[in-house]
Parts: C-alpha cells; structure tokens; sequence
C-alpha cells in the first residue's frame, strides 16, 4: 500500500507502481486503468492524487486517455510518440469497458520481475528453495576440469546433442515403456524449444492444430505467432472431447487438421491424467485422419511412471515426445528434448540445426551425470513428497477462502473456482504485492471466467488467502 511516510509523494508512489508494472508488462497494453474515483477507494487516496498520477504517466507515454472510456496502458505499435492526449477529467464516468487479462507474456515476464518478494500463486515454476541441492555444483564441477571445460568451449559439439545425455536419457525413456534408441532423441534448449522444433517442422502457416483447453497460455501464443489456426479441444478429466476432435477431423468443415498438442499426464492447469479408453481413441482417430500428435510431458517427474501416455501406446508412429526438466531441476540450465520415430527425426534435427546450431554440452553432460548417478530420481522424490504436503494444505486454505476446486487436486497446479471474474481480481491482487493466473488466460479466446490456476507449492501461504478473500468480497 501507499504509505504517508515515505520520502516520495503519494503521487509520485502510485505513479511509479504503475509505471514498473507497465514497463515489466505485468499490465498488457490495452489494459484498463481503475476509474479515477476506483483507484482513490482501493488506494486511501483522494480523486486529485490518482489524476496527479495519471498525468504522470501520460506525460511518460505509458498510458492514453480515451475520452468516456477511461485510462488504457498504451500500445506503442498503435499510437506513435507525440500523439496529443485528451485532458484528465476527474468527473468523467468512463464506460464499462472490460479490463485485459493478463496475457501469457505478462506471466512469463513476472517469473522474472516478481511483483513483490511475497509467494506468488500464479507462477508456473517451484520456489527457489524446492531445487537447491548439492549434487547440482557437484556435476558441473565434474564435466568443468581444464581439459574437459576445453573439449566443450572449443568446439560446436554433436547437433543432436550430447552422447552421454542421450545415452541417460535413452535409459530413462525405457523405465516409462518407452523404448527409444539414442539417435531418436535431440536435446533442445528446454521443452518449448521442443515444441517449437516440432511445429516448425511438421506445420506451415495457415495449417489447424488441435489444442487442449484449458490449456498453457504459451503454446496458443506461440502457434498464432506462427500463423497458426488454433482448434481448441475441451479437455476433460478422463482426455481430450473426443467428439469435438472428430468433428474438427471432418474435412467437410474444411478443418483438416494437421497436429493435436496434449499433456496426457498432469495436464496444465486441471492436473487431468489422460485414461487408456480415451488415449486409445486419440490414437485411431490420429491415424483415420491422418495428423501427428506431440506429447509433452514436461510434469512426467512429478508423475507415476504408469500414467498412461500416448507415446507408449503408440511407440513413436504418430506421437512425438516432448520433455524437459527446468520445472524439476535447473530452470536456468535450459535443457529439453524430443524423441521421434526414424522417420522425423532427421527433419528435426534439420529444423534445430537452422535455429540454433547445437546445444550447450556441458550442461548437458553435466545432467547426464545427475541421471547416471540417481541423483535426479532421489531429488524428484523429495520434491514430490514435500509437494503432497504443500497441495493438502492449500486445498484447506482455498475451501476456507470460500473457493471450489474444479478437479481433483493433482501434480503443482490446482484449478480453482473463485466465484468472482479472474481478470478484475488479477489487477487488484497486483496492488497487493500477489500475481495470479486467471482463467481466460487458458482459452485461446480469452473468455471471462472465474477460474484460476494456483501453484500448490507458492499457495499455501495463509497470509494470501487472507488478503485474497478480502479482495474477492470487495470484486
């Protein structure tokens, strides 16, 4: 909150919380501002403040007034710099204009400018503390002797990636049933890479992809990025709706997909796990219609190795597998992969190649040694153990905040109903020092919703459902 004891004016103190949000984007352009009068209630201050703070940020360039509209954060593509902006008018009553979620950028952005050092719900990664080991220095010291540093930094390496890990991870495939060979897998710089590798390959502007929805907010973005005609799936607690995909599979709706993303296993946000009737199903429509699927199982270290998944029913004929461990382990080490029949992994690998030449193989060599030695399987029971507790605790907390759960809570995501529109709560959380990840932010058409996605592990502070259930009550 504002406080009257700074060295800093109220003006200049709600200018600035504005500004850093704007410029870190945890404000998307083309969001609304709170109505002069709204943000006088929600902050203590009187009307003559904000407008004193509003002009600061017209003057910045960072937002415009739309004359009875209100204040919008401004889009630098869409008004040129110099544009005159209308007068601040305290009395003006703006219309009812909805305000802009969060878009899949502004979380990203705010895993690395965090809105205040409190627990962030939203965030889509474990806190700081969950991955700390002391195997970790150790393999990197291992793979950095003099000789070996020199091996790695003074030459390219194999483009598909490090021998040692792909041999590791050739080894751990087989422990889920998935037998697949070293030369079928290429390492990436983190699963979206991996993705990015797949649909570079196998798409081209313009083609349809089914995808799941709810789903991650980054893959609707990342396909319309590449021109991409998005069909989304509902996604249910047992898999995909199947009958929406045979209706999209149709060619006389002119559809004819050409790829289907899932995460089978722990899917993102509900924490469905795909059943076997309905991965069965999946695959023979697959390969009535003729279209390939990518798996990512980015939460398989969280999951029980039998968890059903389509690449295994498959054995890598229609299915990609996708995977990575910055969620487990190292989220700055970057490493990914995909596995693929012979048949793509050629193309694949031309695809990385275009891209980015190979991967960094001393982190890569370095995880090897993690895999080989045990270390990862130890580490990943610790996390899952301590993330059991975490989930059980803040269920508790969110029925007591007046919250429903709209699935069975599983994995690091649970999927909450709130009762109150998650866009309009996300913008007054943010004042509170707390980023959440409202429900539109999962549907490709960013629909109004009163869902939220809470991270079982940064969620279970009593502290936030406190300040939440204020702030719900006053939404």
């Amino acid at each position: 909150m504002l406080t009257r004891t700074s060295t800093q004016s109220l003006t200049a103190q709600l200018a600035d919380r504005f500004a850093e949000r704007i410029r870190t984007r945890l404000m998307a352009p083309g969001t609304r501002l709170p109505s002069v009068r709204e943000c006088a209630r929600q902050q203590g201050v009187s009307p003559h403040t904000v407008v004193a703070a509003y002009d600061q940020l017209l003057a910045q360039g960072l937002v415009e007034a739309r004359r009875q509209r209100g204040f919008f954060v401004r889009d630098s593509v869409a008004v040129p710099p110099g544009t005159i902006q209308p007068a601040v008018n305290a009395s003006a009553q703006p219309q009812a204009t909805p305000l802009v979620a969060a878009d899949a950028s502004t979380l990203i952005r705010g895993m690395f400018h965090r809105p205040s050092d409190k627990p962030q719900p939203g965030m889509g990664v474990f806190p700081p503390d969950w991955l700390e080991s002391t195997f970790m220095p150790a393999a990197v010291r291992r793979v950095t002797g003099t000789k070996a540093l020199q091996e790695f930094s003074l030459q390219y390496g194999e483009p598909s990636g490090d021998g040692s890990l792909r041999r590791s991870l050739s080894a751990k495939l087989a422990s889920i049933s998935l037998p697949v060979g070293p030369e079928q897998i290429v390492t990436t710089i983190g699963a979206t890479h991996a993705l990015d590798i797949v649909s570079r390959t196998l798409l081209r502007a313009g083609d349809a992809v089914m995808v799941e929805e709810p789903g991650w907010a980054l893959e609707f973005a990342r396909l319309e990025a590449l021109g991409m005609r998005i069909l989304p799936v509902p996604r249910r607690a047992d898999g995909p709706d199947l009958e929406v995909m045979e209706r999209y599979c149709n060619a006389g709706e002119g559809h004819r997909p050409k790829l289907f993303v899932s995460v089978s296993v722990l899917h993102n946000p509900t924490g469905y796990s795909l059943t076997p009737g309905s991965a069965h199903r999946v695959l023979q429509l697959a390969s009535k219609h003729d279209f390939h699927i990518v798996e990512d199982d980015t939460y398989s270290h969280l999951a029980p190795e039998y968890a059903t998944r389509l690449c295994v029913l498959d054995g890598l004929q229609r299915t990609i597998y996708v995977s990575g461990f910055a969620k487990i382990l190292a989220p700055n080490w970057r490493i990914g992969f995909l596995a693929a029949s012979p048949a793509l992994i050629g193309r694949m690998l031309e695809t990385k190649l275009l891209a980015t030449l190979t991967t960094p193989a001393l982190f890569e060599r370095a995880l090897a040694w993690c895999i080989d030695q045990g270390q990862l399987r130890r580490h990943a029971e610790r996390v899952r153990l301590r993330l059991d507790g975490a989930r059980g605790r803040t269920v508790k907390l969110a029925l007591a905040a007046g919250c429903t759960l709209a699935s069975e809570p599983a994995g690091l995501f649970g999927w909450v109903d709130t009762g109150v529109d998650t866009d309009a709560l996300t913008q007054r959380m943010l004042d509170e020092g707390y980023l959440l990840a409202p429900g539109s932010l999962f549907h490709a058409r960013r629909p109004p919703s009163t869902l939220m996605r809470i991270n079982f592990a940064t969620a279970q502070d009593a502290t936030f459902w406190k300040v939440f259930a204020r702030i719900r009550a006053q939404v």
